[in-house]
């Protein structure tokens, strides 16, 4: 017989977080509220195209590091990132 309650536990534990922009800007130690992230996006875009978003001068060193290494190991993060990424060499 199966534990349905233990079952459940572990699809939980399996499944990714659910993280939005505003948890990303948190994480970076930024204000999270959208004005501020819209703000600070418009402040900072167009980044060039031959520039990573972790290469931006925008960040601090600790901040580069969580956004390379979000990229490089898949992590949960790692969508935004690439969201963050597209919005920050868009021209407008």
């Amino acid at each position: 017989m199966v534990n349905k309650g233990n079952h459940l536990k572990e699809r939980i534990f399996m499944e990714k977080p659910v993280h939005f922009f505003s948890d990303l800007f948190e994480q970076l130690g930024l204000p999270s509220d959208s004005e501020s992230i819209e703000h600070f996006i418009k402040r900072h875009r167009p980044l060039p195209e031959d520039v990573a978003l972790a290469d931006a001068p925008c960040w601090n060193e600790g901040q580069a590091e969580f956004l390379r290494e979000a990229i490089e190991e898949d992590a949960d993060w790692a969508e935004l990132v690439d969201h963050l990424d597209v919005a920050m060499h868009q021209d407008n």
